[in-house]
C-alpha cells in the first residue's frame, strides 16, 4: 500500500502542477502581466552553489527556463508523493487535503525562493501574494481531488 500510496500521490501531484501552471497562464492573459523570473533566478541560484557551468549565455537563459518549469514540477510531484506516503492510502476529505496538499507546496516553493535570496515575502504587495496563493489553491484541489479518484470507494477492494 505504500508504494501505491507514493505513486498515487506523485500522479495527484502531477495533476495539481498542471492545474497550478494554468492558473497562472491564465493570470498572465488576465491581467497582461509577464511571466516570473523566479524559476530561472532559482536555477541561476542554484547552478552557483553547485559550480555547475550552464553555457553560454544565450543557452543558460534557455536551460534556467526549462529547468526553472522543471523544478516546479518536480516540486509539485515530490508534495504529491510526501502526501501520500502520510494519508494511509484513505480518502481524504477534500477541503482537508486541498489545504495540506496547497500549504505544503507553497510551503517548499516560497521556503526555497526565500532561503535562496531570491524573494523575501514580506515585502509583497497584496496583488503579489495573490497571484502566489491562488494558483496553490488550484494545486491543492486539484492534487487532492486526484488522490480521492484514486483511492477505492470505502468498503470495497480495488
Amino acid at each position: 500500500m505504500r508504494t501505491s500510496g507514493l505513486v498515487d500521490g506523485a500522479i495527484a501531484g502531477a495533476v495539481g502542477s498542471a492545474a497550478l501552471n494554468v492558473v497562472s497562464y491564465l493570470d498572465m492573459v488576465v491581467r497582461a502581466r509577464p511571466a516570473s523570473s523566479t524559476p530561472d533566478e532559482i536555477v541561476r541560484r542554484l547552478a552557483g552553489v553547485a559550480h555547475v557551468d550552464l553555457g553560454t549565455e544565450d543557452r543558460a537563459a534557455n536551460r534556467r527556463s526549462g529547468l526553472g518549469a522543471l523544478l516546479g514540477y518536480g516540486m509539485g510531484v515530490a508534495a504529491g508523493a510526501v502526501f501520500g506516503l502520510l494519508a494511509g492510502g484513505r480518502r481524504w476529505p477534500v477541503p482537508a487535503a486541498a489545504a495540506l496538499l496547497g500549504a505544503g507546496v507553497t510551503a517548499m516553493s516560497d521556503g526555497s525562493m526565500t532561503a535562496l535570496g531570491v524573494t523575501d515575502p514580506r515585502t509583497w504587495r497584496r496583488s503579489d501574494w495573490v497571484a502566489d496563493i491562488v494558483p496553490h489553491v488550484a494545486y491543492g484541489a486539484a492534487a487532492a481531488a486526484t488522490w480521492n479518484r484514486l483511492r477505492p470507494p470505502h468498503g470495497r477492494a480495488g
